[in-house]
Order: C-alpha cells, then structure tokens, then sequence
C-alpha cells in the first residue's frame, strides 16, 4: 500500500508538471502569434500608409513640375529673351514694350490653378512686369536671390511668403541664350498656399490621418489638423528614423517622404489605435483558445496517465521478483500494445541474460581445457627441439654440413610456427619473409632443379606488421601446383610493393593453372569459407582469407583484401594488399 500510495503522487506530479508545461507553451506561443499578427497588422498598414506618402508627394511634384515647365516656356521665350538682353546691353525697355508682356507671362497662370502672379524683373532686380518701380530684392530675401543664380535657371522654391502668409514663393533665373546663358532677369511665382493642402484616406471617420506639408527651413505650409503646432511638426520633420511619436494623449505613426523638387518634407501622422484595432479581436481569440485547450489537456492528459500507469504498476509488481535473483518471464498484463511491447522485451531480455549466463558458463570450462591443454603443448616443443638439436651435432660430427643445415633451418622453421616471434600474432614483414626463405631452402632439398624461387622485397617495406604466417599457406600452394604437379621446372616468384598507406603483396607461380571454370568454383568456395589448401598441407587460402577480415576489419583503405588470377597453362597468381596502419592487434 505505501508503494501504491507513492506510485500515485508520483503519477499526480508528473501531470501537474504536464499541465503546466502545457500552460507555458500555450502562453509562448499565444505570445509568438500575437506579436507576430500585431507586427503583421502595422507592416501592412505602414505600407500602405508609405504608398500613400508616395502618391500624395507624386501629385504634389506633379503640380511642382507643371509650373516648372510653364515657367521654362516663358523664360525662353524669344521676346523676352530680346528684351532682357536689350536692358544688359543698356536699352531700358520702353513702356509700350512692357505693355506686350501679358500675353506671355500669363501663360503660367492660363494653364496651372491656383497661380496668384507671375512678375518679371532685370538683372538689377528692377521689376518689367507688373508695370510699377518695385524691386526683387523687396520681395524675398538676397540670399534666395543668389540661390536662383547659383542654380543657373532652375526652380527655387522659397516657401511662404514672408509678407502674404496665404502665397508660396518660387523665384527661377533667366539665362539669355544668346548671351553664353548669362544671367539676364528673375521670374517670380507666387502660388496660393490652399492649393497645396493635401488629404489621405486611409483611416475611417473619426479618426483620420494627420498630413502635414513643411519648407526646407522647417516652416509648415499646409496642415490638416489645427492641433498640431509649427514647434511639432519642425520636431516631427527633425526626427531621424522614429516610426512612432506621441502628440499629447495620441500616438502616431509617423510617415516621411522628401520632395527632390523642392527639399519639402510631406509627414504622414496615423493613429496608432487604427492600426491595432484588431489586435483586440486577436487577442481575446488566442486567450480563449488557451482556456479551452488547457481544459482540453487536463482531461485527456488524466484519462492517458490512468491507461498507462496501471498496467505499468502491475508490469512494475511482476518484475519485482527479479531482485531475488530469479530470472523469469512475465505473464501479459495489459492488452495496450505499448505495455505488450514493455512486456515482451523485458521477456526476451529476460531470455537472453538467461542464455547470455549459460554461455558464459560454457566458455569458462573452454577457456579452463585450452589452459590445460596450452600448458600440455608447451612440453612438446622442447622434446622436439632438443632432439633436432642432437640431430644437428651428430651431422656436423660426421661431416654433413648440408643436412645439418637443413636441420637448423627446419628447426627454426618449427620454432618460428610452434612460439612465434610475438604474444599478439604480428610479426614484421621481413621475418615473415626470412620464414618463407627457410621454407623454400628446405623444398628446394627436396624438389632440387625442378624448383626456381625468388623474393623481391624492397627494405622499406620490410619494417610494416602483419599476421604472423600468412604468407606460407600461399607459397606451399604455389610450389604442390606450380611444381609438384608437373615434370619440368618451375618457378615461384614472391614480390612485395608498397606505398605510404597500403603494400601489395604478390605469390606467383608458371604452374599447370585453371580455366575460368575451375577459378569460379574456387571463388565460390572461398565466399563460404570451405577451400582448403592441397593434400591437407597448411593452412590453406580460405584460412588467409579469414585471416585477412579478421586482422584488418576497416573499411576502405583500411580493409585488405585478396585476389587471385589464373590461366589454364600458364600458372597461378595471388595478389593481396593491405594497410600500413589500421591493423586489429590482438
């Protein structure tokens, strides 16, 4: 019962600690989504908002442009470039002269609205048109004056008229063609200011936008709000990058588009609130769907734990005896196919523990026989060592030094098969080669003429590791086929060639061979594992090819690998290569 009581506040933590990370996801990504729509909601509604800037500043320079072309007519017109380039050249224009400007002049009125006049002055600043003795530099100031020069006939807007709040002011110089575009008068335009009020749309009744118009010097022209002071919309205008500005109580979101006509600044002011009205909707949506969902979570989430924890209890109850030690299977407990899986890998857990025990059991007495038997073997060999040795100096006492040569090469021939040069089964390579040079001097007492070998092995390559005799089972199979077999001599050639990663290893003999019928099947054998060398005598090639995978299991330039080439009649070759490093020790 305590066990019981613990397992079930244990399962009453684990859901509370669900609901409320469930809670925390609903909440970040309530949080996510909201933020995401709002940030959605006001890109949108600034783009629009900026192509409104857009086309209200496009309209505003296409009047710009209008007047400009007007009054690019009329500075060169033909008259009126004579008459000023009369006036440089010291003839006053006479009145009658005068008289016949209108037509001319009250070309920009004619066909742009909201033009009030258009007055013509010499270079002195004397005025031609309207007939009367004003002068320019009573009307805007010097330094306008010597803008107009410096931009050399183009279109100067001052802005508002320092003596008629209600006109704008644009001031343009008349290059006389005729003269090298020497300065010759002054045109001066004055426009109603009305007709430059803009107005947007974007917002609904009650709340409609702000669009404020300012000159280079910061001055407002037009405004279509009262509230907002000329001190706020310099400050507006002065502003660099804030998208957002507060008027009072009122936040906006500030639009800017700069006329390259004029220098004038075009300010579009949205509420704030328009923008975001429907966050609100959004934002009671995504709180009651977070109600709803949490409720949802608990319910499931309690029904799910009660599923899987009781037949987890029970499954917990029948595995308890294993404690004692008692390895047995469990019987089904739940007919839910995740606790059927549960139970059915703890069952064939079970099994292999059970099978993994008994095999360890058997390999103990294995491994206590092969002691046994290992420390029996090790006796032989110094019998049959001290009896070649005896057989050595009796030949050396009765003169036959070749025989006890090949006692001393037999002797270490079984000395370097029986013990080995090394504990771990890896020999270096000259080694290996200095027992194949054993082997082939003692055939060659027994075959005599009929055997020709030879061993090509580089010095650099003699100091690389590899299993200790693997190189014999493949010269005794060249020497029973490629000389045994036949009557006339034979040949057995071993060579050796390397590089910095891997040596290539080739035993080769002019031996009888085998057609491609014979080396498929031998092939075929070798995959299975059951080639063993002729009469019995070695190891055989299936053994060097184990051998191979087992001393060198990498992949790649690390594996090694074996490949033998055969013609009927014109002997046998096999050819192995393997790694210079990469090898398995032990």
């Amino acid at each position: 019962m305590p066990s019981r009581l613990k397992l079930n506040t244990l399962r009453s933590q684990m859901l509370l600690g669900f609901l409320a990370v469930m809670l925390i996801i609903l909440t970040f990504v309530g949080a996510i989504t909201f933020h995401s729509v709002s940030t959605l909601l006001k890109n949108n509604a600034e783009k629009h908002i900026q192509q409104t800037a857009v086309q209200a500043n496009g309209r505003l320079e296409g009047i710009l442009e209008q007047i400009n072309s007007l009054t690019t007519l009329v500075s060169t017109n033909d008259y009126i470039q004579q008459l000023l380039l009369r006036d440089i050249e010291g003839q006053s224009p006479t009145f009658a002269e005068r008289q016949e400007l209108p037509p001319v002049i009250n070309l920009v009125q004619l066909y742009t609205d909201g033009i009030k006049s258009v007055e013509l002055y010499n270079r002195d600043g004397a005025r031609l048109y309207p007939l009367d003795d004003s002068s320019l530099r009573g009307k805007v100031p010097e330094d306008w004056i010597e803008l107009a020069a410096r931009k050399e006939g183009s279109l100067v807007w001052y802005g508002i008229d320092p003596y008629d709040s209600t006109s704008l002011l644009a001031i343009r110089q008349i290059s006389l063609i005729d003269k090298y575009f020497t300065a010759g008068g002054y045109l001066l335009i004055r426009a109603d200011r009305s007709k430059f009020a803009l107005d947007a749309s974007l917002a609904g009744e009650g709340e409609r936008e702000t669009v404020l118009l300012l000159a280079s010097d910061g001055r407002l022209i037009t405004s279509n709000d009262d509230t907002i002071s000329q001190k706020t919309a310099a400050m507006l205008a002065g502003s660099n990058n804030e998208q957002v500005a507060s008027i009072g109580d009122r936040s906006f979101i500030v639009v800017k588009q700069r006329s390259s006509v004029t220098g004038w600044t075009l300010l579009i002011l949205t509420p704030v609130n328009v923008i975001t009205k429907g966050t609100s909707v959004l934002r009671t949506t995504i709180v009651v769907s977070a109600v709803m969902g949490t409720v949802l979570f608990t319910v499931l989430s309690f029904f799910l734990s009660t599923l899987i924890t009781r037949p987890v209890f029970k499954l917990i109850k029948a595995m308890r005896s294993t404690r004692l030690g008692i390895l047995k299977p469990t019987e089904k407990v739940s007919s839910t196919m995740e606790i059927q899986e549960l139970n059915y890998s703890y069952n064939k857990m079970i099994d292999n523990i059970n099978e993994l025990i008994g095999l360890v059991y058997e390999k103990e007495l294995s491994r206590s026989h092969t002691e046994l038997k290992a420390l029996q073997a090790q006796i032989n060999p110094h019998f049959l060592f001290n009896t070649l040795d005896v057989l050595y100096w009796s030949l050396v006492d009765k003169d036959e030094d070749q025989l006890a040569g090949y006692v001393v090469a037999m002797s270490d021939l079984f000395r370097y098969t029986i013990t080995g040069q090394s504990g771990d089964g890896w020999v270096k390579l000259r080694d290996e080669l200095e027992h194949i040079r054993r082997y082939l001097f003692i055939m060659k007492m027994r075959f005599e003429d009929r055997l020709e070998w030879e061993i090509d092995a580089p010095p650099e390559v003699q100091d690389v590791d590899l299993p200790r005799l693997l190189l014999q089972p493949l010269v005794e199979n060249a020497i029973l086929h490629g000389v045994e077999s036949r009557i006339e001599p034979g040949r057995v050639k071993l060579t050796v060639t390397g590089g910095e990663e891997r040596i290539a290893i080739t035993v080769e003999d002019d031996g009888i061979g085998m057609d491609e019928e014979q080396l498929g099947a031998l092939m075929k054998e070798l995959g299975s594992g059951q080639v063993t060398s002729s009469k019995n005598s070695g190891v055989g090639i299936a053994n060097v090819q184990k051998r191979l995978q087992l001393f060198f299991p990498g992949t790649g330039m690390q594996s090694a690998g074996m490949h033998i080439d055969s013609r009927k009649g014109q002997g046998t070759r096999i050819h192995i290569e393997i790694p210079v490093q990469g090898g398995k020790i032990g």
